[in-house]
């Protein structure tokens, strides 16, 4: 053999370049290059400099991925959350994106993303054990991406 396989319990960055970097070789040759343009909406309090939340998200492959979303307790219900959800969404529309795709948590907020228009494509039982992880997307055109619907 010319290989082995090496366990890493704590793996270290250079480790995961390793294999980023070669997976991002393979899938270029064969697709679109792999090159995430990240974004951010900071939330501030207009006397602090410090960031109390926001969302952060990438563009690739012709969508916006939203990574993190967090509005802090006291500003919950204001509307705050929405209006983040509509800038991102109004900058992957300017961007030409497909659509937005996300994930949340049983207990964090899937109803808030159904309540924006968000389409529950997936469900993962049991992560965490006892809960669920939910997968949401929002598609912007049905003309641009028919193929490999499901």
């Amino acid at each position: 053999m010319d290989w082995l396989i090496e366990p890493r319990e704590h793996p270290t960055d250079l480790d995961r370049r390793a294999i980023s970097d070669a997976l991002e070789i393979f899938s270029a040759a064969r697709a679109i290059p792999y090159k995430p343009d990240p974004i951010a909406l900071l939330i501030k309090e207009p006397e602090r400099e410090h960031t109390i939340g926001g969302l952060w998200a990438k563009f690739y492959y012709d969508w916006m991925h939203v990574e993190l979303l967090f509005v802090p307790q006291k500003y919950r219900g204001t509307g705050i959350g929405s209006q983040l959800i509509e800038q991102a969404e109004d900058m992957a529309l300017r961007r030409g994106c497909v659509g937005v795709w996300l994930d949340t948590y049983q207990f964090q907020a899937p109803g808030f993303y159904e309540s924006l228009g968000y389409d529950n494509f997936g469900y993962l039982p049991n992560y965490p054990r006892g809960s669920g992880r939910h997968f949401f997307r929002k598609l912007f055109s049905d003309q641009d991406h028919t193929a490999n619907e499901t």
